[in-house]
């Protein structure tokens, strides 16, 4: 902060998870530990954005992330990350290292603002991916079995065969663009992933996105209805998250800028960065490239290389 005020670091009191992060920012003098329940902190990040607070950090996983995310985007104020969720995506893409509070306190404070590309899905921000389907199926089970006191892990392992047993397919449309007379395609499928900018599709970089690839919407369809094959896609999310889909196993994958897919429901879930929203169909998805301004760690604290949003454009200066 370039007049040394404390950043605002805002912390969910009702998570059991952050107590780590918590404690680490209360004794960091850089910080201004701020408590605030999920369902106020959206207005508490808009008053800071609204007050030209430079940046602001935020400890949580993907979804308080995304959150936190849709609050500041458009605005002049940076978004820190303290990673306290499961999986972590967005900060990873960021370069990071989850696990290490000290750390990323740290590039909280030394890092550079840098614009990140975003992605919206009929008008909601999300930062990483989006799916219909059998992977919101799959959460939402996964979910409901966690709350009868499952591991993460258990839980996911039951919520996969679960999918195999009761597995649906659906009919989608996919148009690769805005208007109705772009090019489509038709799809009977049990599972459709939208990813924010180009995804490594090797293994052992699977998933992650890919640096200096597209700024596009990554589309991935699968065009099976096998139930062994979705059942080992099932496998692999249970172990990563959403960002373990692949290309091959029935998988088409495309980039474009904008796509809508139609349900043959008018209202349907939707997973936005892990977290599930009912959203009306048909659902229009488009690219939102620099859509929010995001606090990248330093070269010596990088745990990779910045590829969450435009490695090209320089650090910006938000003072």
């Amino acid at each position: 902060m370039p007049d040394g005020a404390p950043i605002p670091a805002f912390v969910n009191p009702d998570a059991g998870s952050a107590a780590d992060g918590r404690a680490a920012v209360a004794a960091d003098p850089r910080f201004a530990l701020r408590e605030v329940r999920l369902d106020a902190r959206a207005d508490a990040l808009h008053a800071d954005a609204a007050r030209g607070t430079p940046r602001v950090l935020v400890a949580g996983g993907d979804g308080t992330i995304t959150f936190a995310a849709r609050a500041l985007a458009g605005t002049r104020t940076a978004l820190a990350v303290l990673p306290g969720g499961t999986l972590n995506h967005f900060a990873r893409d960021l370069g990071l290292p989850p696990g290490d509070p000290a750390a990323c306190l740290e590039a909280a404070v030394r890092g550079a603002p840098r614009p990140v590309d975003a992605a919206t899905v009929n008008g909601e921000l999300f930062l990483g991916t989006s799916s219909v389907g059998a992977y919101v199926r799959f959460v939402h089970a996964r979910e409901r079995l966690e709350g009868y006191g499952l591991g993460y892990r258990i839980a996911s392992a039951l919520a996969s065969a679960w999918i195999w047993l009761r597995l649906r397919a659906f009919t989608v449309v996919v148009r690769a663009g805005e208007r109705p007379g772009d090019a489509e395609r038709r799809y009977r499928t049990p599972l459709v992933f939208v990813a924010v900018g180009e995804r490594a599709m090797t293994v052992g970089e699977r998933g992650g996105r890919l640096p200096g690839g597209a700024r596009r919407l990554q589309l991935l369809v699968l065009d099976t209805q096998s139930r062994w094959q979705v059942i080992a896609l099932a496998a692999r999310l249970a172990a990563a998250g959403p960002d373990a889909a692949d290309a091959g196993a029935g998988l088409d994958v495309s980039l474009v800028d904008a796509c809508e897919i139609e349900l043959r429901r008018p209202w349907g879930r939707v997973s936005t960065d892990g977290e599930l929203t009912p959203m009306r169909a048909p659902l229009h998805y488009r690219m939102a490239r620099g859509a929010l301004l995001a606090v990248a760690p330093p070269a010596d604290l990088a745990a990779g290389p910045f590829a969450a949003g435009a490695p090209d454009d320089p650090p910006v200066d938000t003072a």
